[in-house]
């Protein structure tokens, strides 16, 4: 399909709450605020921004499942977010949900926790829930793809119920399905209207081209050249196999190299390298990372996808140990970024 800046002006921008603000200070009502000032017509709504903003205003100790103090908290978030004018799209990071043994505990939380926050999901306004490949060890969840395909389905069936959608990312670190591949082939087989995909330019460059435990922060398994080339095709059946309306949103982060190779061991907490990676070291496009997120970017718009573009950074600067910046000068900068990606992703008509 071509791909014509044109046909971009109609491209919707989101940005991730959990992507600006540092200090203790940066509370969810001063983020929302640098975001609409930005520019941007909606956010993706964090639970721990909930869980934050309930502490400050109901001005008590809050637990993550204390359902009836998080949905009032999110129906004043829904207040304030109407206020600004921005939509709420998607409330995430739902985490570690499939897989459980059929009667075990760690299941019936599972769905425990889904209740609640489809609960939190009414309260705020969205119709969306981000669900990550799961990475909790193999030794406790297997790695049978039809349990996962059916645990979806039924959480599927229950978000049916409220008219609600599952949005299904790869983390490049997952157990399970660590590839765009391997969330696109889940999707398939739950085969549920209302189950499509979350892509993510990070997701996919880092698990499929980039490595933060080699030297080189590339691939090693392989030549460059065959990096490159396996990347591409990749890239290309993405492009003519995942069809757009399967496509809920493109989240956007570029990742710097780290200087220092990670080890290729899990930390205390058994996070993975690409993990951490993802949690300190992802800035927007074209702010010192070197992940090819243009050729992503077009890969996806290939298929015909022209919905949400959705900026979810984790930007602790080239050391990985954070940055000092003003709010509203960084979603800005942000905005910039998607200026520039869609610039960078358009062809140029032949002269």
């Amino acid at each position: 399909m071509a791909l014509s800046l044109e046909s971009f002006k109609t491209i919707p921008t989101s940005y991730a709450t959990c992507s600006v603000g540092y200090k203790p200070e940066h509370t969810l009502p001063k983020k929302l605020e640098a975001i609409a000032a930005a520019g941007f017509q909606a956010i993706e709504l964090s639970m721990p921004d909930v869980l934050s903003f309930a502490e400050l205003h109901l001005r008590k100790k809050v637990g993550p499942k204390d359902w009836d103090d998080l949905c009032y908290a999110a129906k004043t978030i829904k207040a304030q977010t109407d206020a600004k004018g921005l939509k709420v799209l998607m409330l995430q990071p739902f985490a570690n949900f499939e897989g459980w043994a059929e009667g075990s505990q760690e299941r019936a939380d599972a769905f425990d926790r889904a209740r609640g926050w489809v609960r939190i999901m009414e309260a705020c306004g969205t119709d969306m829930l981000q669900v990550g490949s799961s990475d909790t060890p193999a030794d406790k969840i297997g790695l049978d793809r039809s349990r996962f395909v059916a645990d979806l389905r039924e959480l599927a069936d229950l978000l049916a119920e409220k008219g609600f959608r599952i949005a299904y990312e790869n983390w490049c670190w997952s157990t399970h399905a660590p590839d765009w591949k391997d969330v696109w082939d889940i999707v398939r087989q739950v085969d549920k209207p209302n189950v499509g995909l979350c892509l993510d330019t990070f997701q996919t460059a880092g698990g499929e081209w980039g490595d933060p435990t080699t030297e080189s922060g590339l691939l090693e398994d392989v030549s460059k050249e065959q990096v490159v080339e396996r990347f591409t095709r990749s890239l290309d059946q993405l492009a003519q196999t995942v069809p757009k309306d399967k496509i809920y949103l493109l989240q956007i982060s570029d990742a710097y190299n780290p200087k220092q190779a990670f080890s290729k061991d899990a930390d205390e907490q058994g996070l993975r390298p690409r993990g951490r990676w993802s949690h300190d070291f992802r800035p927007p496009p074209f702010n010192g990372g070197y992940l090819p997120v243009v050729d992503v970017t077009k890969a996806v718009l290939r298929t015909g996808f022209r919905s949400w573009f959705s900026y979810e950074v984790f930007d602790g600067g080239p050391e990985g140990k954070g940055l000092e910046y003003d709010m509203a000068e960084y979603t800005a900068k942000a905005m910039d970024s998607h200026r520039q990606l869609l610039e960078a992703s358009a062809e140029q008509p032949a002269a």
